[in-house]
């Protein structure tokens, strides 16, 4: 069957799409240039012949899925590839669409391309609400560091012991008044941003509980699951469980996953030298932050607190225990790290890593709840 197979490599950009084909008996030609338009897209393949006789693939890139999508409802089985992993001469200085298109064909019938995973049109849908979540934490903070900025600027300091960003807080915010009339009104300005932001990530949130509700069973099992963990409320597992998708599929161990998510550390090591840098930081960033974020938690010693034990109730006992065993092993761990003298920011690392171990075990036995046939 593969003798007759032909390998399509597509150079995908916002308006147009470059292609390349690498024939069954060796050779491989450009196909020239096409609109990025379903149109044109279901016209270019018709041309080519039988669809289940292609492959194709395209780099991953600000594009997204949408083409991948597209080729698999023209019957196209189509890789999306990591555009670091792709194989390059150390000499070729010249890049063009067209050499791009070619070296991808070429590289994909010899097997030399790594695909990356591609969600389906729910995971990306949800994925995107939670990463837009994200984005509008980030202005929120931007807004807050302007106003603080602002206030230390012009002399106003909060009284002592008051929390920044509390009720008290934003009462006393209200209660601010400048003699200028340029300052009051710039003042205005960004007490207003700040709110508007509040207000944002308030509604995001209120529209990722919904949207969770309408998730399949097993990502909601999951996400259940993973709130058993000290450090990870609904936001932190909904944002996990929409980045990594269906686990069990994914990653046969847990090492997988930690690799993944670029928390190793880096290593060039030739013969008797052995050198390691800082992590790789390889796969997905917004995993990396997340994990890293909820690692801090595990600097107090092991308990379970009113806020965790609700979010435990009903879930299951093995889980409940592996989380309970995270607390022990990885407050142990940051401990002895502290003892050894070793970086804050390493230590939470290191904790982050074997956090990670914990996520893939929870997720695995939520995963196997829901599709039982599968745990035999």
């Amino acid at each position: 069957m593969r003798e007759k197979l032909r390998f399509l490599g597509l150079d995908v950009h916002a308006e147009t799409i470059s292609a390349a084909i690498a024939e069954p008996d060796g050779e491989v030609r450009s196909l020239g240039t096409i609109a990025n338009r379903e149109d044109s897209i279901r016209k270019f393949i018709r041309k080519l012949g039988p669809a289940e006789q292609l492959r194709a693939c395209y780099e991953a890139g600000p594009t997204g899925f949408v083409l991948y999508w597209q080729l698999a409802q023209l019957g196209v089985e189509c890789a999306v590839v990591a555009p670091s992993l792709v194989p390059k001469k150390p000499g070729d200085r010249v890049k063009t669409d067209r050499r791009d298109a070619l070296k991808l064909a070429r590289s994909h019938r010899s097997g030399d391309l790594t695909a990356v995973w591609v969600p389906d049109e729910e995971s990306e849908a949800l994925r995107d609400l939670v990463r837009q979540r994200e984005a509008a934490k980030q202005d929120q903070l931007r807004a807050r560091h302007r106003l603080t900025k602002f206030l230390l600027r012009t002399g106003r300091r909060p009284p002592l012991g008051l929390k920044a960003w509390t009720e008290r807080y934003l009462a006393w915010l209200e209660q601010i008044r400048y003699t200028q009339p340029a300052q009051q009104v710039a003042f205005v300005d960004c007490l207003n941003e700040v709110e508007h932001m509040s207000a944002r990530v308030k509604r995001l949130e209120e529209a990722i509980l919904e949207v969770v509700k309408l998730a399949p069973q097993p990502m909601q099992e999951v996400i259940r699951g993973l709130q058993a963990l000290r450090g990870v409320a609904h936001i932190s597992a909904v944002t996990i469980a929409a980045e990594l998708g269906n686990i069990s599929s994914r990653f046969a161990c847990a090492r997988k996953l930690m690799g993944y998510c670029g928390v190793f550390p880096s290593e060039n090591s030739s013969g008797k030298r052995k050198r390691q840098g800082g992590i790789t930081k390889a796969g997905n960033a917004h995993l990396r932050r997340i994990v890293v974020e909820s690692a801090w938690c595990y600097r107090h010693r092991p308990c379970v607190g009113a806020k965790l034990r609700k979010r435990q109730q009903g879930v299951p006992a093995q889980i409940t225990e592996i989380a309970w065993k995270a607390q022990n092993r990885l407050h142990k761990r940051y401990m002895k790290l502290t003892m050894a003298g070793k970086d804050h920011r390493k230590i939470m690392t290191a904790i982050a890593r074997e956090l990670l171990g914990f996520i893939w075990a929870i997720s695995i036995k939520a995963e196997q709840a829901c599709t039982p046939q599968l745990a035999v």
